[in-house]
């Protein structure tokens, strides 16, 4: 048996761990060719499959699954020894990997990120955006930015935004045709403006007034996938939309649109940063979250600008109510 490397051992664990090699060379800065090769070579040293592997799939064997249990622990000590290394070093460097929806990362982007790249020039930042929820630890990243609702319960959570609402809107041409909905239940009846969200699903309204939660799949022929869209539909009289109020603002100051059901749509928390809870922080993290705390002022008035629009997707997938059956 040959004995691996260090870096033979890292490769099969984000291939193990990601269940992809695209998403582990990514992780590891490799290219797909390479982590073949390397894992070709690491089974043929050590005698023994370690990943079944199919055109559709990765997936540790018996044996990998017994490998990777052990050396999930190892090399998570061995991060946080280098981590403690570069704390007495000083400045913090490596690659910091952080997920987001697009609005939250542009967010970042227009104050946060250029500090922190500006003070910090030994790191490197990464700042995925996409739609889509995923799992943060499963994928390779950091830290990811969501809506406080869809953040998991085992995750830190550090503050970056105020709270948000999201708010049914109408024209007043709409309304004049027929009589508002006073309660969620009323949306029945009306045209409404649905949604679809990145994960292909569509979005059911969610209210809460008191201590009732109710989530609806409301009727409508039109389907939108950008609340943008759906306020200047709604503001041209083709039915209900559900939408951050900032979204909507400068079309209820003006009179375009007017809120219905305001009293069952309550505020939710704001964007948040996230991390898990039971693994040694990096020092890059670290310092990124210092300079969120710093410029927590600009992100929040940010967070009312309408290039802040879609958020919805987060609030979305929260629970497994929100996403309609199709």
């Amino acid at each position: 048996m040959t004995r691996p490397t260090l870096a033979d051992l890292s490769a099969f664990s984000a291939i193990a761990t990601h269940r992809s090699f695209r998403l582990a060379a990514d992780a590891l800065g490799v290219s797909r060719s390479s982590l073949s090769h390397t894992m070709l070579a690491l089974e043929r040293g050590l005698g023994v499959r370690l990943l079944n592997r199919t055109t559709r799939s990765v997936a540790p064997t018996e044996a990998g699954e017994a490998l990777l249990a052990r050396l999930g622990p190892v090399l998570r000590d061995l991060d946080e020894a280098l981590d403690s290394l570069a704390d007495a070093g000083g400045e913090p460097g490596g690659t910091l990997r952080i997920n987001a929806n697009e609005s939250a990362a542009r967010l970042l982007l227009r104050s946060a990120v250029p500090t922190f790249l500006a003070r910090f020039p030994g790191m490197a930042l990464e700042l995925i955006a996409e739609g889509r929820l995923v799992d943060i630890v499963e994928q390779g990243f950091d830290a990811g930015v969501r809506l406080g609702e869809s953040i998991p319960r085992d995750m830190v959570a550090v503050p970056i935004t105020g709270d948000l609402r999201f708010v049914v809107v109408a024209a007043p041409s709409y309304l004049a045709e027929r009589e508002p909905p006073r309660t969620p239940d009323d949306l029945q009846t009306h045209r409404c403006i649905r949604q679809r969200l990145p994960s292909g699903k569509r979005y059911r309204w969610e209210f809460r007034q008191h201590r009732q939660e109710v989530a609806i799949d409301v009727p409508g022929a039109l389907t939108l996938d950008h609340n943008g869209l759906m306020v200047e539909a709604a503001a041209d009289g083709m039915g209900l939309a559900y939408v951050p109020e900032s979204t909507a603002r400068a079309w209820l100051d003006d009179g375009r649109l007017v809120l219905v059901l305001e009293n069952w749509c309550p505020s939710i928390p704001g964007l948040s940063l996230y991390y898990p809870g039971h693994r040694h922080v990096p020092a890059g993290l670290r310092a990124f979250i210092d300079v969120l705390k710093e410029t927590r002022g600009e992100l929040a008035g940010g967070a009312h600008n309408p290039e802040y629009t879609e958020a919805a997707e987060a609030a979305g997938a929260a629970t497994p109510a929100s996403p309609a059956p199709d």
